[in-house]
């Protein structure tokens, strides 16, 4: 595991998957050590976050950062004729969820040779316990993705081959509890999965960071739906040590070689292709407030930057091409970073007055934005002192610039407009009929659930309120 991520071998092993099931991968050469899972998953985790691809991740065309250049079928909410549902099922089931599965699995049956009793104890609890803050960080995307999912039956293919859906409220419920026994077994100073584990080489510290910050991540969610819930579990996330500068950041480091480039520069230059430019809403607001950051978001137009009208095609020379991040093959990927966090202590300082004042976290957001694109925090003041923060419209505040911030982190980007109803964006006229002229709030089961699990998937769509892109997932209430 020294310089390259995935061996020939392992890619081999695991990279057709193709289940007919949530739990089912038919690949099942695990008789190996759990850290080459671990990294498959975490890389499988980046991807899915990172990649441009219609196939899997539209949620930059969503957001409205991002048009197709020619064929506009995704941004206008067209998702069915790709399955893209049942390519963002299969990415965190099996890809993520069944492999760290896995990974646990070979965890818990390893015998130790006597030279490694010692030590072995603490560094399976540290392993376990790394393992299972991903899972739950996968299962809290698939929640906030589509609602009910399964999760008290999934990635048990043996005993059951057709998993219920449980309630969302719960699984947030339990994945809150989990992830506070997740952080509380985690022993500094014992070992890990060393360099297997490529967002933090296997240092304890930065995981309590990053488990504290999920838990942060998890608690804000239910800010309109369980205030009492949230705030405790905000305040133990404050108290515990969140993420608190760059250096704390969960980033997949991508090579220059294939397979292991970032998705970003395999689908918009090894492809060869010219696929998207930029949306006209998020670029006319980078010029309509001066934000010096465009200039790292997009490429110029002769001196000018332009986005194209949202659901229509047109010539890619015309308008905005992604910047030069976008084009580069070890652009890191994005997990959970300390921007995103500081936006999560604003809104939190904002919502119930936790952790200081929230025109300082506000500030102190942006800046981590301006710094994390290679600005300094000068930029972010003089930029600041035109764009102050609004107590009395905070949503507004936190969500605009948060629009601004996650530009390069969709799927994040995508809850806090939920959240927040912040920015406000406006379905293309051309917009397919299934949207009902909105922007998705949700995204519609896979059909091959529908097809092979159809009684789990009814009883799910009914329990939502129907399976539709404009039915809410439970903490999105507006």
């Amino acid at each position: 595991m020294k310089n390259i991520i995935i061996s020939s071998l392992l890619l081999l092993i695991l990279t057709n998957c193709t289940s007919d099931d949530v739990n089912d991968d038919p690949h099942v050469a695990y008789n190996m050590s759990p850290e080459p899972l671990l990294t498959y998953a975490e890389k499988e985790l980046s991807d899915y976050m990172t990649t441009p691809s219609v196939n899997e991740n539209n949620f930059r065309l969503t957001m409205q950062y991002w048009q197709e250049v020619t064929y506009v079928s995704e941004s206008n909410y067209n998702f069915t004729a790709r399955n893209v549902s049942n390519n963002v099922w299969t990415d965190n089931y099996v890809n993520v969820l069944n492999n760290l599965n896995k990974a646990k699995e070979l965890i818990e049956q390893f015998q130790p040779p006597a030279s490694e009793l010692n030590g072995w104890p603490a560094k399976k609890q540290n392993q376990l316990a790394i393992i299972d803050i991903l899972s739950v960080y996968a299962f809290q995307t698939m929640v906030d993705t589509f609602g009910d999912v399964p999760y008290s039956q999934a990635l048990n293919y043996e005993k059951y081959p057709l998993p219920i859906y449980d309630d969302d409220i719960q699984v947030y419920e339990k994945l809150i509890t989990r992830l506070k026994t997740d952080i509380n077994q985690l022993k500094e100073g014992e070992g890990t999965f060393g360099s297997g584990d490529i967002f933090y080489r296997g240092e304890v510290g930065k995981w309590k960071k990053f488990g504290n910050s999920l838990l942060l991540k998890l608690g804000i969610a239910l800010s309109d739906v369980n205030p009492s819930l949230a705030q405790s579990t905000i305040s133990t996330a404050i108290s515990g040590g969140v993420i608190t500068n760059e250096t704390d950041n969960a980033n997949f480091r991508y090579q220059e070689e294939t397979p292991n480039f970032n998705p970003l520069f395999e689908n918009l230059a090894n492809s060869g292709r010219n696929d998207f430019f930029g949306g006209k809403p998020f670029i006319d607001f980078l010029n309509a407030t001066s934000d010096p950051r465009r200039a790292q978001y997009f490429k110029d137009v002769h001196g000018e930057y332009i986005g194209q009208v949202i659901g229509l095609p047109g010539i890619f020379s015309n308008f905005s091409a992604p910047g030069l991040f976008a084009y580069i093959p070890v652009t890191p990927g994005k997990i959970l970073t300390y921007t995103e966090v500081a936006f999560y202590l604003a809104e939190a300082a904002a919502r119930f007055g936790i952790g200081g004042s929230p025109d300082v976290l506000y500030q102190n957001a942006v800046q981590a934005s301006f710094v994390e694109w290679g600005f300094s925090a000068q930029d972010a003041q003089d930029y600041l002192s035109n764009h102050p923060y609004d107590a009395a419209n905070w949503k507004k505040s936190i969500g605009e610039q948060a629009w601004v911030a996650m530009y390069n982190h969709p799927v994040v980007s995508w809850n806090f407009y939920r959240r927040l109803d912040y920015p406000v964006l406006q379905a293309p006229p051309t917009a397919v009929a299934n949207a009902g002229g909105k922007v998705p709030v949700r995204l519609q089961y896979p059909t091959l659930e529908a097809a092979t699990n159809g009684s789990n998937y009814a009883k799910a769509s009914a329990a939502i309120g129907g399976d539709k892109l404009t039915t809410r997932v439970f903490w999105d209430i507006q």
